[in-house]
């Protein structure tokens, strides 16, 4: 399984999916939306041109957009 988390180093939110993710062991990418226009632009498109973090994308093109806990560890 491999996880590209999309966030900002400000938001809530993405520091408690890392969190989670970081505790159960789990192996991701991150990616700070703030800092690489192509990756703002990838959140953009999955969401009709909204920015919401975190946007956690597997491998297989699915993902959630501001999980949360119960939601991010059920797909674990």
């Amino acid at each position: 399984m491999k996880l590209t988390v999309y966030g900002a180093s400000w938001c809530p939110d993405v520091k408690r999916s890392r969190a989670l993710l970081d505790r159960e062991g789990v192996e991701y990418s991150y990616v700070d939306v703030e800092a690489d226009a192509a990756a703002e632009a990838r959140v953009r498109s999955l969401q009709d041109g909204e920015r919401r973090i975190p946007t956690i994308v597997w491998d297989d093109g699915t993902f959630l957009v501001e999980p949360s806990d119960a939601e991010l560890g059920s797909r674990l």
